[in-house]
């Protein structure tokens, strides 16, 4: 495939997300999103008069004072945020056993957040990394924006493979100066997450995706087979068929699963598994509404 072929087939994908996007945040997403996440604080709205049960601290005494009765001052939420997608595009997001790869997965969640956050009037930012940060592009509005950040997701090339949650982590809170909503979408195949994402949760407010694949959970018996990893490069041949062995390594990815879970609930991390085998939306949508209970 020649590079003009390699872009051509990129944008298809690009415009056919758009459209897939803007149905889904159209039919249920926007309205979960806006009951889910804050604004960055109180705009003053206007002066009534105190009511019993309302805070002391809100009365205005100048007002109070002309006006010979409490009044109070009223607050709206600001409603504008800075949205940032941190996508991970590192070797193992490009393994898909099934008809979605899970960094066109991680594409697809990225254009219906971005469009739910566009629709309700906040800014949308990216950053992509791998064994490094690659790219950052600050939080703006438009649909041309958004679409261009979906594009650059599909065509990263990175030149180191790994995965590098530290040096993402990093990279944001080094990055952004004031509070922002951070989507982390990676597969957190990563050794270390711990520290990390808890530096950048104290500063922001952070949630988790994480897109896996049902291979990564049960290897199929399919008998001998090269196995490649796409981030070391390292070649073994395993024997699928082996009974122990597969048992072994299910037991080893549920405690990398437990493992993870337990760090995002230690730093207060809102977290939800994609799968790229099943429709991941539903998950994603469960999260969102989970997020407007807790906050209603």
């Amino acid at each position: 495939m020649t590079e003009d072929q390699y872009i051509e087939e990129m944008m298809a994908r690009v415009r056919k997300l758009e459209l897939r996007a803007r149905r889904l945040v159209r039919e249920s997403f926007s309205g979960e999103y806006l009951s889910s996440f804050r604004g960055q604080g109180l705009d003053f709205d206007d002066f009534r008069e105190y009511q019993h049960g309302d805070e002391v601290r809100f009365i205005d005494w100048n007002v109070t004072a002309r006006m010979n009765e409490p009044y109070i001052r009223k607050f709206r939420e600001e409603r504008e945020l800075s949205v940032i997608l941190a996508v991970d595009v590192s070797g193992s997001t490009d393994f898909g056993s099934h008809h979605l790869s899970k960094r066109e997965l991680s594409a697809e969640i990225a254009a219906v957040l971005g469009f739910s956050a566009l629709q309700n009037g906040d800014k949308v930012g990216l950053l992509i990394f791998a064994g490094e940060p690659l790219m950052f592009i600050p939080a703006a509005k438009g649909t041309r924006h958004l679409l261009r950040m979906i594009r650059e997701i599909l065509m990263a090339r990175p030149a180191k493979h790994g995965t590098s949650i530290e040096e993402a982590c990093n990279a944001l809170v080094k990055t952004l100066k004031r509070k922002a909503l951070i989507f982390m979408i990676s597969d957190f195949q990563a050794e270390v997450i711990d520290k990390p994402l808890g530096k950048l949760a104290r500063k922001h407010e952070t949630v988790a995706l994480r897109v896996i694949d049902p291979v990564e959970r049960n290897l199929p018996r399919v008998g001998k087979v090269v196995l490649l990893d796409p981030e070391s490069g390292i070649e073994m041949t395993v024997n699928t068929n082996n009974q122990n062995l597969g048992k072994a390594y299910e037991q080893m990815m549920i405690r990398q699963s437990e493992g993870v879970a337990s760090i995002f609930r230690k730093h207060g991390i809102a977290s939800a598994i994609l799968p790229t085998d099943t429709d991941a939306l539903p998950a994603l949508h469960q999260l969102l509404k989970r997020r407007g209970k807790r906050r209603k």
